[in-house]
């Protein structure tokens, strides 16, 4: 059975066991409708003192969890931090918790399971922690990696909400994992002569399945074969987990002048450890013979090998796509050779950027 008097002091904030001095603070919560006390929690202000003095402890004196309240400098309850589906025998248990919508984006989520999981590990035998996400939670899945938990895999609608199933994603944190928080590219606009270089956005499904499904796109890329809007939609709800899992990053490059969409690019295969990526873009038909898309590379690389500290930029295109080849020699990269049967059987030209060839 867990502590009855756990503290754990991280930076920021105490987590501690709710108790009957919480009933006013509780009630507050309740009436205000916010929602991130644990499940069981009461809905109605008449069952908060009953909650604090039973049923919120219910869960430990089970043997199988425990809720805590995320109490920052002030003493204001911010937050609430559970372990549940503990199973001493096997050694597992599973995190979760919920931060008053008034005090997220502050970081505290991520503190709050760093210290609760270094308190696991330093006064339990438990040897793994869970923690599940809906796929769509993006700020759910960044608390994860944040925290130092390994994507281990997607349930497919595994978690029936008031809107329909969702996809699951299954973190797990062993003992003895190096808990580095994984690393990825920040969000960031970038600017060119002509262009601005914002995040891929909603806004940007209709140019996109609009260039998708352009018949040159289709015969120069490797992107899906009768492109729609809903390849749109699904690319740029991808974007977002892909850079948060540190794999790459994508952008919308538009006119500055108008805000027009020009090109989708984005950066795709990034090697942490050797500091290298991939970039890859596709020009709007409209957009076509104004030199945008070397702009946009050439921004994008100087970002990369500057703020970002990496050493190689690829780049490759189909050999019969002479127009992407003049990008790439305009911007600088150095042809390297052809990979064969690289793409759908095709050959690709390989092109190379480093920082010392925009020096």
């Amino acid at each position: 059975m867990f502590d009855p008097d756990v503290s754990i002091a991280t930076e920021r904030l105490l987590l501690r066991p709710f108790g009957p001095a919480d009933a006013a603070r509780i009630r507050s919560i309740v009436e205000s409708g916010a929602r991130f006390l644990p499940p069981g929690a009461p809905t109605h202000v008449a069952g908060v003192i009953t909650w604090l003095a039973t049923g919120v402890h219910e869960l430990r004196h089970s043997g199988q969890g425990v809720h805590l309240a995320m109490t920052d400098a002030s003493g204001h309850i911010v937050g609430a931090i559970s372990l549940f589906k503990t199973s001493w025998g096997a050694g597992t248990t599973e995190i979760g918790y919920g931060v008053h919508p008034l005090y997220r984006g502050r970081g505290f989520a991520p503190e709050a399971v760093r210290g609760l999981v270094d308190w696991v590990f330093a006064t339990t035998e438990l040897r793994r922690i869970d923690l599940t996400a809906n796929l769509d939670n993006l700020p759910s899945l960044r608390v994860a990696q944040k925290a130092g938990f390994t994507w281990e895999g997607v349930l497919r609608d595994a978690s029936l909400e008031d809107d329909g199933p969702h996809d699951l994603v299954i973190f797990g944190l062993l003992r003895g994992d190096s808990r580095v928080p994984s690393e990825e590219l920040p969000r960031a606009e970038l600017r060119a002569p002509r262009l601005l270089l914002r995040p891929l956005a909603e806004q940007d499904v209709p140019d996109l399945a609009a260039t998708g499904a352009d018949p040159l796109t289709q015969a120069m890329t490797g992107i899906p074969r009768a492109y729609t809007q809903a390849d749109a939609q699904a690319f740029v709800a991808l974007a977002e987990r892909i850079r948060t899992r540190g794999q790459g990053i994508a952008w919308a490059a538009v006119e500055l002048d108008g805000g027009r969409f020009a090109v989708n690019i984005d950066l795709r295969d990034l090697d942490w450890v050797n500091r290298t990526a991939e970039v890859g873009y596709m020009t709007a038909p409209w957009a076509r013979g104004n030199g945008y898309a070397g702009e946009a590379v050439l921004a994008i690389a100087r970002w990369l090998f500057g703020a970002q500290g990496f050493q190689r930029l690829t780049l490759r295109t189909a050999v019969p796509n002479t127009a992407s080849q003049r990008v790439a020699e305009k911007a600088g990269f150095v042809r390297e050779g052809v990979a064969r049967n690289a793409l759908h059987g095709d050959d690709l030209v390989v092109y190379s950027l480093i920082p010392s060839d925009l020096a």
